[in-house]
């Protein structure tokens, strides 16, 4: 067993315009006085990294360290979620994700997806360069269109979307092989891959790539009514990163897990902070621990209610008394008899 890191925060839904989430230095100080040690780092947020210099110096990754240092925090992790939702994109989403490019690829879906793949073999460079050991992502999504089967799915269609989605992965897991880094897809509705079997068909299609793994999020998994407890049992050999965030469940006669197109607020699931949800954070830290993970309980904070400053202060908190500090000794130690080989052919009454 081993004592999960922690707390961390993702810095994604932080940054912005105004002080002090709007420059490296002042956010992490931020994030250091709400109690984090940690921070999770957004790969396409210019106002807090520059992934070019990053993938290209360690000199500049260094310096980006210390910067965090100073402020008392390790950086954990980089993100391309953004990025990585555009390897692989259904027409249906161009318009919506057209958005997450640079602007000089948007519009055209096949320098798009070109760019996409740059970005995160720069990211897992940057992470090397970085001495960081995964990665966090989104896998994209070619299916997602046909989740529910109405109209028929023809013969085919999602094993096809399945094969492709693996061909436009394979080089990138392979540059994350090269550099020593885990690729942890965070499982989430809008990829293809969302939950423990359509994680399963993806990964046997890379052949059981050791650098695809999973960032594991359980408010993405109550939501689907999914036994996010027995998930790790079954997956924790290949969870890399843990985002602590919640969420609740509450069908009605009028709406359950589809939501009936309502906002978050008036949806039967939603995100909540950490500790206002359903999520039962005892027994998840309990089974990570019993596994041996060693990463970090990273907070990512979205909830429909809560102002994000105090969810981010509240979750530090949060997360420190969940972190199970684990025992180097057996609670009934002091019971011990010192018993010895002959002692037990004795007891079993083999002498």
């Amino acid at each position: 067993m081993k004592t999960i890191k922690g707390p961390a925060l993702f810095l994604a839904q932080f940054a912005g315009d105004t002080a002090p989430f709007n420059s490296w230095a002042s956010i992490t100080q931020w994030a250091a006085d709400c109690g984090y040690l940690g921070v999770q780092v957004p790969s396409w947020d210019g106002r807090l990294f520059d992934l070019e210099k990053a993938a290209t110096s360690k000199t500049w990754c260094d310096e980006f360290k210390g910067i965090a240092k100073e402020a008392g925090l390790q950086v954990t992790e980089l993100s391309t979620h953004l990025q990585g939702q555009l390897v692989a994109v259904h027409p249906a989403y161009d318009t919506a994700f057209d958005g997450f490019a640079a602007p000089s690829v948007r519009g055209n879906p096949k320098a798009r997806q070109e760019w996409a793949v740059d970005q995160v073999k720069k990211a897992l460079t940057a992470s090397k360069n970085l001495g960081l050991s995964a990665h966090a992502t989104f896998s994209g999504a070619l299916a997602w269109p046909y989740l529910y089967p109405w109209p028929q799915r023809p013969a085919g269609l999602v094993e096809e979307a399945f094969e492709e989605l693996a061909r436009r992965w394979l080089p990138i897991l392979n540059h994350a092989e090269d550099c020593g880094i885990d690729v942890a897809y965070e499982i989430h509705p809008g990829e293809d891959l969302h939950d423990g079997i359509s994680y399963e068909m993806f990964l046997d299609r890379v052949k059981g790539h050791p650098r695809a793994n999973m960032l594991y999020d359980p408010s993405h998994y109550i939501l689907q009514h999914l036994d996010y407890l027995e998930h790790i049992d079954i997956y924790h050999d290949r969870i890399r990163m843990f985002h602590v965030k919640d969420a609740e469940l509450n069908p009605t006669g009028r709406q359950g897990v589809y939501g009936g197109f309502q906002s978050w607020v008036d949806r039967a699931g939603r995100f909540r902070s950490p500790g206002d949800g359903q999520v039962d954070f005892g027994g998840i830290f309990s089974k990570l621990t019993q596994y041996g993970f060693d990463g970090w309980a990273v907070v990512e904070w979205e909830c429909c209610l809560k102002h994000p400053e105090d969810g981010a202060r509240e979750g530090a908190a949060f997360v420190d008394a969940h972190i199970i500090r684990v025992t180097e000794k057996a609670f009934d130690d002091f019971a011990d008899a010192g018993t010895d080989v002959a002692a037990n052919r004795r007891m079993l009454g083999l002498e």
